[in-house]
C-alpha cells in the first residue's frame, strides 16, 4: 500500500472541490505527490502508466480550473486517466483497477458523475463533447465542455470530422489536443508560453479577427506566434489547419508547466466559441525508465519502482500474436506479395520483427482502421497479398469497408483477428465477443477459428492462399501449448477435425473453446468435434452428429446471439433435422474487466460451467419431452 504520510496534500482532495480550494502556488506539490503515488500504486499492481504520468499537470490543472463535474471533461481513450480517477474519490480504490470488481481500466458513466463519456476506443472525445456543448447551448446553461485527445488520436478520421462540424457552429467547446510525442521541440519554451497566453487573453480575442493581417505583417511577433514550432508532425504550421477550420488556435504551451497551464485555461475558460489549445507533453515524465521506453511502459504488470524493473514472468508457451508474428515472416520470406497492414498495433499484433525485416511491406496506418482496410482493398486490386493484423474490438470500427470494399469485390485480404473473444483485464471496451457474428453474415468471407497454436499458423498459411477474403481469429495471451511445426499445409476448407468419439452428446467446439471442451468430453463422455471452420460450416459432420446422438452442444467464446452456435441451428432447421441443441457462449451482456480465466468463468465458459450447464439441460424436462417424441 502506498505511504499516506508522504501524500499530505493529495489527503485533502477527496473530490475537485477540494483542489480548488488550495491555493495556486500548491498546485505544482500536488503535481508531485500524484506523480509519485501513481507509480508507487502501479509498481504493485500493474496497469496504464506512462500516458498517465505525462497528464499529471494537466489533470491538476483542469479540475483546479473549471468547475468540473458541472464542466463537463471528456477523455480521449482513457489510458491517460488514472490521475482523472485518482483526484475525483477513488484514489483509496487505485489499487483494484482493472480487477475483477475493481475500478474499470478507462472512464465510464456508470463509476463516477466526473466521467462524463465511457471511453476505450479512440477518437472519439470531439464529437462527444460537441454534443454536450450542443446541449449546453439549447438549454442555455453556462458549462463549459473540455475534450482531451492525444496526437494519436489525432490520426483517425473521426476526430477531423467532429472538428470540421464544431468550426460552424457557436459553441463553447476547448479541444486540447495532448501532444505527447517523444521530442518536444526546443521552441516550447518561456516565450511560446508567454505569447499562449497573451493570445488567449480577452483584449486579444477582442481585437484577434481586425488584426490577422497586421501580425501577418510582422514577422518578427507573427513567426514567434504562429511558427513557435513545426511540430505537429512536421507537416504544417501547428495552428494553420485548425485556424482553418474555425477553431482559435492556441499553442504549443509546455504542458509539464502548471502555471502557464492553469493561466492559459482560466483564460480560454472565459472565451466564446470554439477553442483549441495545443500543449506538448511528455509520456512516462516524472519516471526516467518510463520516459526513455514508452511503449514498453504504456501498460506494465507489477514492478520494482525503485530500480524500475519489471517482475519476471514465468516462461510459458509463445502467444498467438507471436505465433501471428512469426508466421507473417515466415510468409513474406516466401511470398514477395505479402505485405502487413495494422492500425498501430505493432508491438500487441507482434509485428516488430516484421517491420524490421520487410520496412518496405509494412504499413503502420496509424489508428484508421477504416483507411487499415481500404488500403488492403486496394493492394489487393493490384495483385499484392495484403494481411491486415487487428484486434477483434478494432475490426468494428472498419465494418463497413469490409462489407463495401473488400467482401463485395471478393478481394483475396487476410485478416489476423487478435484478442477475440474474451480479452480480460481492459474491460467491455476491449473485448472481442462479437466477431464471429459480424463476420458469418458477410458473403465471400471464410472465417476460422484455430484451437491451438499450430493450427493458427495453418490456417494463416489456409488463408493466404485462397481468392476471397479471409480472417483467423484467435485470443489474446498464450494457447495450449501445442508445438508450432515450421512447415505450412493448407487445411481442407470447411473441413471439421473429429477429436473424440462418446455417447449421447456431441460437443462441437469452436476455436480456444476446444480445451475446456476437451475436460468435459472426457467427464461426461462426449464426442468432441474441433469445428475449424465458422464458414463455410462442415455441414455433413453437423448432420452426422445429429444422426448418431441425442443432443448437440455448440460451444464458442462469441456471443450467442448470431454467432457459430447459431449457424448450426441454421443448418439443422434447413436439412429438418429436429436434434435437440444447446448453445454455449457468451450471455447477451457486456463481459466485465478482471483477469481472463475469471472472465470465463464468471459467464459459465469454464471447464466446470460448462459441463454444469450440460448436465443441467440433460436432466430438464425438454431433453426428456423429445426423448419421449422421438
Amino acid at each position: 500500500m502506498p505511504d499516506q504520510e508522504k501524500y499530505k496534500l493529495l489527503e485533502q482532495i477527496d473530490d475537485p472541490a477540494e483542489l480548488r480550494k488550495l491555493d495556486a502556488g500548491q498546485l505544482p506539490a500536488v503535481a508531485g505527490e500524484l506523480r509519485e503515488f501513481l507509480i508507487e500504486t502501479l509498481a504493485e499492481v500493474g496497469g496504464h502508466f506512462a500516458a498517465g504520468l505525462g497528464t499529471v499537470e494537466l489533470t491538476v490543472a483542469l479540475h483546479y480550473v473549471f468547475n468540473t463535474p458541472y464542466d463537463r471533461l471528456v477523455w480521449d481513450v482513457g489510458h491517460q486517466a488514472y490521475p482523472h480517477k485518482t483526484l475525483t474519490g477513488r484514489r483509496a480504490l487505485m489499487q483494484s483497477i482493472r480487477k475483477l470488481g475493481g475500478l474499470a481500466p478507462f472512464p465510464r458513466r456508470e463509476e463516477s458523475e466526473y466521467d462524463t463519456l465511457g471511453v476505450g476506443h479512440s477518437s472519439t472525445s470531439v464529437s462527444a463533447a460537441l454534443g454536450m456543448a450542443i446541449a449546453a447551448r439549447a438549454r442555455k446553461e453556462k458549462r463549459r465542455v473540455v475534450a482531451v485527445i492525444g496526437d494519436g488520436a489525432m490520426s483517425a478520421g473521426m476526430a477531423f470530422e467532429a472538428l470540421n462540424h464544431a468550426g460552424t457552429l457557436d459553441v463553447d467547446l476547448l479541444v486540447i489536443l495532448n501532444d505527447n510525442d517523444m521530442s518536444i521541440s526546443e521552441n516550447v519554451g518561456a516565450m511560446s508560453n508567454y505569447l499562449a497566453r497573451v493570445l488567449s487573453g480577452k483584449v486579444y480575442s477582442t481585437i484577434r479577427e481586425g488584426s490577422k493581417k497586421v501580425l501577418r505583417r510582422m514577422p518578427t511577433v507573427w513567426e514567434l506566434a504562429r511558427r513557435s514550432e513545426e511540430h505537429f508532425k512536421g507537416m504544417m504550421l501547428p495552428g494553420t489547419l485548425f485556424e482553418e477550420m474555425g477553431l482559435n488556435y492556441i499553442g504549443p504551451v509546455d504542458g509539464h508547466d502548471l502555471p502557464t497551464l492553469v493561466a492559459t485555461l482560466e483564460n480560454l475558460r472565459d472565451l466564446q466559441g470554439p477553442q483549441f489549445l495545443h500543449i506538448v507533453t511528455r509520456k512516462g515524465k516524472g519516471y526516467e525508465p518510463a520516459e526513455k521506453d514508452p511503449i514498453l511502459w504504456h501498460g506494465p504488470g507489477p514492478f520494482d519502482a525503485s530500480s524500475g524493473t519489471m517482475r519476471k514472468q514465468a516462461a510459458g508457451t509463445p502467444s498467438y500474436s507471436k505465433v501471428f508474428g512469426d508466421w507473417l515472416c515466415d510468409m513474406a520470406g516466401q511470398d514477395e506479395r505479402v505485405v502487413g497492414i495494422t492500425p498501430a498495433m505493432r508491438e500487441g499484433s507482434g509485428m516488430v520483427e516484421f517491420a524490421r525485416r520487410f520496412p518496405n511491406r509494412y504499413f503502420d496506418v496509424a489508428i484508421a482502421e477504416q483507411h487499415a482496410v481500404t488500403l488492403a482493398a486496394g493492394l489487393a486490386c493490384e495483385g499484392l497479398r495484403p494481411v491486415v493484423a487487428i484486434y477483434s474490438t478494432f475490426l468494428q470500427r472498419g465494418y463497413d469497408q469490409l462489407i463495401h470494399d473488400v467482401a463485395l469485390q471478393n478481394l483475396p485480404v487476410l485478416f489476423a483477428i487478435d484478442r477475440a473473444g474474451v480479452v480480460g483485464a481492459d474491460g467491455p471496451t476491449h473485448q472481442g465477443p462479437f466477431d464471429l457474428s459480424y463476420l458469418r453474415c458477410i458473403p465471400n468471407m471464410v472465417v476460422m477459428t484455430p484451437a491451438d497454436e499450430n493450427e493458427c499458423r495453418q490456417m494463416l498459411f489456409t488463408g493466404i492462399g485462397l481468392d476471397q477474403p479471409a480472417a483467423v481469429r484467435y485470443p489474446r495471451g498464450s494457447g495450449p501449448g501445442v508445438a508450432v511445426t515450421k512447415p505450412m499445409k493448407a487445411l481442407p476448407v470447411g473441413k471439421a477435425q473429429h477429436r473424440r468419439s462418446g455417447e449421447r452428446i456431441a460437443i462441437l467446439a469452436f476455436g480456444a473453446m476446444l480445451a475446456p471442451a476437451e475436460i468435459v468430453a472426457e467427464k461426461l463422455n462426449a464426442t468432441l468435434i474441433n469445428m475449424r471452420f465458422v464458414k463455410p460450416l462442415d455441414q455433413e459432420t453437423i448432420l452426422r452428429m445429429a444422426q448418431q446422438h441425442e443432443a448437440i452442444v455448440t460451444l464458442e467464446d462469441n456471443v450467442i446471439a448470431g454467432g457459430a452456435g447459431s449457424a448450426v441451428n441454421e443448418c439443422l432447421q434447413a436439412h429438418a433435422c429436429q436434434a435437440p441443441v444447446l448453445n454455449l457462449g457468451i450471455p447477451d451482456r457486456f463481459v466485465e474487466h478482471g483477469e481472463r480465466e475469471q472472465c470465463l468463468a464468471g459467464i459459465g465458459l469454464d471447464a466446470d460451467g460448462i459441463a454444469q450447464a450440460i448436465e443441467d439441460w440433460l436432466e430438464g424436462p425438454f431433453i426428456a419431452e423429445l426423448k419421449t417424441s422421438r
